[in-house]
């Protein structure tokens, strides 16, 4: 079984990146050189002539990777496609700066990146001096009112937006898509497309964008904030919103992405349980502790940390939030591994093979699973600037998925044990938010990303400790992983406002 495992995940790989890498047939994808360092990537299809620009920035938290069905897409309809990382983001080695509360602070800032973007593709020489820009989320508002500064857009398509810019006829031509489960952000594609007709309806078209002004609001069926940059009626809308403005006719497929992308990520993951069962194997399971003793320590942490953190305020690691989460994370990890030694739960679990098996999980979801995302999801690979930030998170992290890993028995406790201390973790964050929710409200942004790295790298810490019968041996090596995942995901900061 353990051959049968491996090999299909293998095929299903293949299978999936090859259809991912399929996707870039005929295209030149290649550095574009922007003035200040920005990283940028630069798209084009083979063989073409000049073509309209389309420069496209991602949201917050988000990378380059996160925006490629849209470079795709549109690239292979024959546009030049720009797209690149905002300082603070994916490669960018510059931090944020300035007051993020101030229309002149840290929006300023990005629009001028944005702009020296658009300035080094409009210099290619298959750029035909139109502009097109495309945003997502916090990106949305960039772009929206870049197109109305220098270099001028021509076309703006806004994705999940929320910008006070807008108005009847600014910018020129705009596209608003949002996720029809994204709730306000839905909202705010009515009310936008209603400022120039207020009996106006979604999918609705106000003028003509040949002409311009154009409005069009249209609603993406079945995705969320994230989704909507995988759906192909996003891509669809975009593609022909943007034909429609520069006089052109497109019949090129939109880059449907999603599906192969969970595809590859579900048989790496599955690689991992062959990969578990090749380790060495344990004796019996540790001992489950009583139930009264599980629910003390699994909620006592839950609700101290955030109480005993509340009082304070550290900023020392350059990244939103990090200074505090790292400090809940490593005080959460302290207080379980305490109690746990308090109750005698620590015994055996530290045997010197204990150290080669963590470094094999760190390895697995560092190396290859973070390797599948960095080229098809969103940056996984850090600059140098980043190593003090994931350094500083593993300080807390390793001790929590330690804790956490003894504590639900890493893979052989019960579900509901499991189930009991991640909810209470992510209660306790909740709990710190809303103790200072002006300093903290940038966690709430990584509760998902909490919640994908249970589900992903939990499922293989049990594969390990089942094999092993060492729950320690998961939490080590997952804690490394946690640290960085969080210290390359998070925007380096280093302004005013906060």
């Amino acid at each position: 079984m353990r051959a049968v495992v491996a090999i299909v995940a293998l095929m299903v790989m293949a299978l999936s990146i090859w259809q991912l890498e399929g996707q870039r047939a005929g295209l030149q994808v290649v550095p574009l050189e922007v003035a200040g360092g920005t990283p940028a990537t630069l798209w084009l299809r083979e063989g073409d002539g000049v073509a309209p620009v389309v420069v496209i920035a991602h949201g917050f938290a988000g990378s380059r990777q996160l925006m490629e069905p849209f470079a795709l897409t549109l690239a292979q309809a024959g546009y030049v496609v720009a797209s690149f990382d905002f300082e603070g983001h994916g490669r960018n080695p510059r931090p944020m700066s300035g007051d993020v509360t101030s229309i002149d602070g840290t929006t300023r800032l990005l629009m001028e990146e944005t702009a020296r973007v658009a300035r080094a593709a409009l210099a290619h020489p298959r750029g035909d001096g139109r502009l097109a820009y495309l945003g997502h989320s916090m990106a949305s508002d960039i772009v929206v009112r870049q197109a109305l500064a220098d270099p001028p857009g021509d076309a703006v398509v806004a994705v999940s937006m929320f910008s006070e810019a807008v108005t009847a006829d600014a910018p020129r031509n705009l596209l608003v898509i949002a996720g029809a489960w994204e709730g306000r952000l839905a909202e705010e594609a009515l009310r936008a497309l209603r400022q120039g007709d207020p009996q106006a309806e979604l999918g609705r078209t106000l003028g003509d964008p040949a002409t311009g002004p154009a409005r069009r609001a249209v609603l993406a069926p079945g995705v969320e904030h994230v989704g909507v940059l995988y759906s192909a009626t996003a891509l669809r809308e975009a593609r022909d919103w943007l034909d429609a403005s520069f006089g052109r006719e497109s019949d090129t497929p939109v880059a449907l992405r999603g599906g192969w992308i969970v595809a590859l990520l579900v048989a790496t993951v599955a690689l991992g349980w062959p990969l578990a069962r090749s380790l060495p194997a344990g004796q019996a399971a540790p001992e489950p502790l009583p139930r009264r003793d599980f629910l003390l320590i699994a909620l006592v942490p839950a609700v101290l940390v955030p109480l005993l953190l509340a009082p304070f305020e550290i900023r020392v690691l350059p990244v939103l939030v990090a200074d505090y989460l790292a400090l809940h994370l490593g005080f959460y990890g302290a207080l379980t591994l305490a109690l746990l030694r308090w109750k005698g739960a620590l015994a055996g679990q530290f045997p010197a093979r204990i150290w080669g098996i963590a470094l094999a999980v760190a390895l697995f979801g560092i190396v290859l699973l973070g390797g599948v995302l960095d080229r098809y999801v969103a940056s996984f690979l850090p600059h140098p600037g980043r190593a003090t930030v994931i350094a500083g998170l593993a300080l807390g992290a390793v001790p929590f998925m330690l804790g956490d890993g003894l504590l639900t028995g890493g893979g052989q406790g019960a579900r509901w044990r499991v189930m009991v201390a991640r909810l209470a973790f992510l209660a306790s964050l909740g709990l710190a938010v809303s103790l200072n929710f002006e300093a903290l409200f940038f966690l709430l942004i990584i509760l998902p990303v909490i919640v994908l790295f249970f589900v992903l790298f939990g499922t293989m810490s049990g594969w390990v400790g089942r094999r092993t019968a060492l729950p320690a041996a998961g939490g080590l090596g997952l804690g490394l992983v946690l640290a960085w995942a969080l210290g390359v995901t998070f925007p380096m900061f280093a302004g005013t406002g906060l």
